[in-house]
């Protein structure tokens, strides 16, 4: 299930992911209803995702790169650790 960011801002790192989750699906001309219905969630959760509000656990993000066709490392691809 995903980790909510209760009244904080978006992670830089979530917010990135969720552009790429948008970035792919929309390339593939998949709606936000038709990723939702193969996940087996709402609309508006993929929407919390795409804009970082929800954090992506690893195993939904792994099934979102399966439905939406690419690798995993695509979503964190131009990433830079700070660490």
């Amino acid at each position: 299930m995903a980790e909510q960011n209760q009244g904080r801002a978006p992670n830089t790192i979530d917010v990135r992911i969720g552009e790429r989750v948008r970035a792919r699906r929309t390339a593939l001309g998949m709606s936000q209803d038709a990723l939702a219905n193969r996940l087996g969630i709402t609309f508006q959760q993929v929407q919390k995702y795409e804009k970082g509000v929800n954090r992506i656990a690893a195993s939904r993000l792994f099934d979102i790169a399966a439905i939406l066709e690419t690798p995993v490392a695509y979503f964190f691809e131009g990433l830079v650790s700070t660490k």
